[in-house]
């Protein structure tokens, strides 16, 4: 057992510092695959070196998507490592050939934390989730369900459920996308309405999203050029502002 600030600090440079120069980097296996099941912080940094040893070098790791799947939690919106996190779940949900129950889940638990994450998370998951829709179609049924979710009395998906395949995402809708398209923030609703339309079949490219900060929006708004807006209003007379008004009679405002 190390300390957990040592912990962060071999997992950091495990993936690029420390495998590439090793001659048998399947030693590192169960070091990874022990950081992985800790969860939290350390959990996230382990999925560097986990990608390695499953993409070069054959890792086969039980149940890897149910522990990814666990790793969703409010947090994840605001940790100090979600650009690598979401790099790396970009990777692992890029396949084909997973489930459709899988990716919904994926889908699902990533929309409704989506509620309370700050609006720089939103401009990157939103795009997340569209891409995930273009590689899997079958999904589709979450945004075009007929009557839903107006034609549900509750939805049915289970955010507690630990295990994808029992979370019954795929039975439900992304109410909580048609949510996001009234957030305060329009480049968020903006972004929010894009799955009221055909999406395209080119992919989004999220690269330049994920270390988008808070600071960097206020920044963007603040630079914003304001565009002079043509105003209709009544000259205002006397005390009260009204026409006719028996003040108006006695006092000027000048």
């Amino acid at each position: 057992q190390l300390p957990t600030g040592l912990y962060k600090k071999v997992l950091v440079i495990l993936h690029d510092s420390i495998l590439p120069y090793m001659n048998e980097p399947t030693l590192m296996i169960d070091f990874l695959t022990v950081a992985y099941g800790i969860g939290g912080a350390i959990s996230l940094l382990a999925l560097n070196g986990l990608f390695i040893l499953i993409h070069q070098h054959n890792l086969e790791y039980p149940d890897f998507f149910k522990k990814l799947y666990s790793l969703l939690d409010p947090s994840i919106y605001h940790v100090k490592y979600r650009a690598r996190f979401f790099h790396l779940a970009d990777l692992f949900l890029s396949s084909s050939h997973l489930p459709a129950y899988l990716v919904a889940a994926f889908i699902k638990r990533l929309s409704r934390l989506a509620l309370t994450a700050p609006p720089e998370a939103l401009l990157m998951v939103i795009p997340f989730i569209c891409n995930l829709f273009r590689r899997h179609p079958a999904c589709k049924v979450l945004v075009h369900r007929p009557n839903g979710p107006e034609g549900m009395s509750e939805d049915p998906y289970i955010m507690e459920e630990e295990e994808p395949s029992e979370s019954r995402a795929l039975e439900s809708s992304l109410w909580e996308i048609q949510s996001l398209q009234n957030h305060y923030h329009p480049d968020v609703a903006k972004a929010a309405a894009v799955l009221n339309q055909s999406l395209s079949e080119i992919e989004d490219n999220i690269s330049g999203l994920l270390e988008l900060s808070g600071y960097e929006l206020f920044d963007k708004e603040v630079k914003k050029k304001a565009v002079d807006v043509p105003l209709e209003f009544e000259q205002v007379r006397g005390l009260f502002g009204k026409k006719n008004d028996i003040f108006a009679e006695h006092f000027t405002l000048d």
